[in-house]
């Protein structure tokens, strides 16, 4: 009960205060600018979660950097399906971050492990980057990191039909369930690999 209490500013941030902006400025403003005005709350809660941190990593940048790319779409404008296109956009521009970053030597979920586990531990970088001198640690993050490009692309995909087959009203309403539909299997799947390697005596340190 106490975890759901934490994640409900959250839930109420991201499913519900977009909606009720969207209904509450279209009359007066029009599609184009109650779109605007939807995307408002999520754009604030990142900037507040950003904030509490005060530290700029890896995890940092990637907030930063969809918070800075969907402002710039919102000033771009255009017609109110190329506005509701924006999260869809960021989610596929990230899959595909993650996806080329499997060709370097350390790819994002590399970076993003870091940053956690600096952030939960002292000691923290120093476990990890020994543990990353191990060939199946390597091969976990780099799984992670394919799973989440995927993911995140087919988010991107799904969201984009969406927009073209359904009215603004009932995409603002159930792309939520889309996106956190997907994250939570996501979540999901890379607990499970977490513990497949736990089970194997290679439990990963975040």
């Amino acid at each position: 009960m106490s975890r759901l209490f934490k994640l409900l500013p959250e839930l109420v941030c991201n499913f519900l205060l977009p909606w009720l902006c969207y209904r509450w400025a279209l009359a007066p403003w029009g599609e184009s600018i109650a779109l605007m005005v939807s995307a408002l709350p999520p754009i604030l809660w990142s900037v507040v979660e950003l904030l509490r941190f005060r530290r700029i990593d890896a995890l940092s940048l990637l907030v930063v950097g969809g918070i800075v790319l969907s402002l710039l779409v919102m000033l771009l404008g255009g017609s109110p399906r190329v506005l509701l296109m924006r999260e869809s956009l960021l989610s596929g521009l990230f899959g595909v971050v993650f996806l080329l970053s499997l060709l370097t030597a350390r790819p994002l979920v590399y970076h993003l492990a870091l940053a956690t586990v600096v952030r939960e531990s002292a000691d923290g970088r120093a476990r990890f980057i020994q543990r990353w001198q191990e060939p199946a640690f390597r091969q976990a993050i780099r799984r992670m990191t394919g799973l989440w490009g995927w993911g995140l692309t087919l988010e991107a995909l799904i969201r984009a039909a969406m927009i073209w087959q359904l009215s603004v009203d009932s995409f603002l309403l159930l792309s939520p369930f889309v996106s956190y539909g997907i994250m939570a299997l996501l979540i999901g799947l890379t607990w499970l690999g977490r513990q497949r390697l736990h089970g194997q005596g290679r439990a990963l340190p975040f």
